[in-house]
């Protein structure tokens, strides 16, 4: 029998999902690069539009099947039961996401143990750092690595009451007060505030005018809430009964939209904007332009780096913990094991995954072992953990959506999802719901996988 979550931790289990670790550099700076308050709005008519269609879609598979999202296709498919069965192992790139992205967690470990005592003072002394971290500091990448590793597995093998909900409800709050006294200490201390204020909140409609900008907040809305690895749909099926659908997705959404906010306030308060760019993007944002910064502010600065890191940290930890949840459901029920005995068998492929993306990125200066970085077309070099990246999120991950979309827009019968909605939703809106999951959904994504794709060639 499949554990239960209450109805508020299902909330900030699926928002500790969502809210991740592009919360602190990719949200704010696309906001801040592309309209401001106007890419905000245009970023939240997308995901009401379109993004929570397909949420919704996927919390109906987990919702009706009851169990993994394997099991639960193959129950709910009235024929072809096999095949559809198969399309639940895209869960396996939640696997894949969570080999690397628990490395870079650990970068994020590796920085709060670095704030206790001294941060590099200068934007290229940060760069320099960084750069051997990754490159050279085997030791310190494979140690933090490993107890990022330890924590979420530990918290997965407790199961959804007692590990991942307890951890939730305890981190999400948690991340909220951290954000809460770093943005408290940007207004009133950091002198750049409305700065930040500006950068965000600033209207330019006219950069909403790009169909490249538009395409960019549309991959933002569906790939910031955790769909087509299975994830929406696992933690679905322990949903407890008579919550809410609409109203769980809706708070979802605006937790992952607010402390999106947040860190991008408390980020460009303090890193300079110079004709209205940042210093710097994406986890330079972090590692480089705002490390060094803390540290020329002295015992302040190493104070505001231990919670703004631990903010990451936070953050981190939740999303991972739900990459690994599907798959470990799914082997429970395939094989009748037990919790422990399925988390070891993840925990090894993904530990082994993780240390080769950590050796694809090190260059050898000592007797440590090494991997070549893997290039494709004799171009430039792309190490491995940089394949993964781009496999999972720009190739498995739309093509996950895609197939989740198709299977209840065109496989599962309406009135069965009727029945589902019915209680949340009038019979005229369930009819745009289901009008646009099934002709304007399957659209949306392949232009989002084809827009990645070709961005990245």
């Amino acid at each position: 029998m499949i554990e239960k979550f209450s109805k508020i931790g299902f909330v900030l289990a699926m928002a500790g999902s969502a809210v991740g670790l592009g919360n602190a550099w990719k949200f704010p700076t696309m906001v801040g690069n592309n309209g401001g308050s106007a890419f905000i709005l245009l970023y939240i008519i997308l995901t009401l539009g379109v993004a929570v269609v397909v949420f919704l879609a996927e919390l109906a598979i987990g919702r009706l099947g009851g169990t993994d999202i394997v099991n639960s296709l193959t129950k709910l498919a009235p024929k072809h039961k096999r095949a559809w069965g198969f399309a639940g192992f895209f869960m396996l790139t939640a696997i894949l996401i969570a080999s690397f992205y628990m490395i870079v967690i650990g970068w994020i470990l590796r920085y709060i143990f670095l704030s206790f005592d001294t941060l590099p003072q200068s934007t290229q002394e940060a760069a320099n750092a960084f750069g051997a971290l990754i490159k050279n500091d085997f030791l310190n990448v494979f140690v933090c690595f490993s107890i990022v590793f330890l924590i979420v597995f530990y918290v997965v093998s407790k199961g959804i009451k007692s590990g991942i909900e307890k951890l939730n409800i305890w981190m999400m709050p948690s991340l909220f007060i951290l954000l809460v006294g770093l943005l408290l200490y940007a207004i009133f201390a950091s002198g750049n505030f409305t700065k930040a204020l500006n950068f965000i909140f600033i209207p330019d409609f006219s950069k909403l005018l790009n169909p490249q900008l538009i395409l960019q907040a549309l991959g933002l809305a569906f790939f910031s809430m955790s769909m087509g690895v299975g994830t929406v749909a696992t933690y679905a099926a322990s949903l407890p009964d008579g919550a809410n659908l609409i109203k769980s997705t809706l708070s979802i959404i605006f937790i992952n939209i607010l402390i999106g906010i947040m860190m991008g306030l408390v980020v460009f308060s303090f890193i300079p904007i110079i004709d209205g760019q940042p210093a710097s993007d994406g986890p330079g944002l972090i590692f480089i332009s705002l490390a060094s910064l803390f540290a020329q502010m002295g015992i302040i600065g190493n104070i505001l780096a231990i919670a703004f890191f631990a903010s990451l940290l936070f953050a981190g930890i939740t999303s991972a913990v739900s990459m690994i949840e599907p798959f470990t459901l799914y082997l429970i029920h395939k094989f009748n094991i037990s919790r422990n005995n399925a988390i070891a068998i993840i925990g090894i492929f993904v530990y082994l995954l993780g240390i080769f993306c950590i050796l694809s990125y090190y260059e050898v200066t000592s007797n440590y072992f090494s991997i070549p970085a893997l290039a494709i077309n004799n171009e430039k070099p792309v190490a491995f953990f940089d394949i993964l990246d781009l496999l999972t999120s720009n190739i498995l991950m739309p093509l996950g959506a895609l197939t989740f979309s198709i299977f209840v827009g065109y496989i599962l019968k309406k009135e069965g999802l009727f029945t589902l909605f019915s209680g949340f939703m009038s019979r005229q809106w369930f009819e745009i719901w289901y009008f646009t999951l099934r002709y304007v959904a399957p659209l949306v994504i392949l232009l989002i996988g084809a827009y990645q794709i070709i961005s990245k060639i």
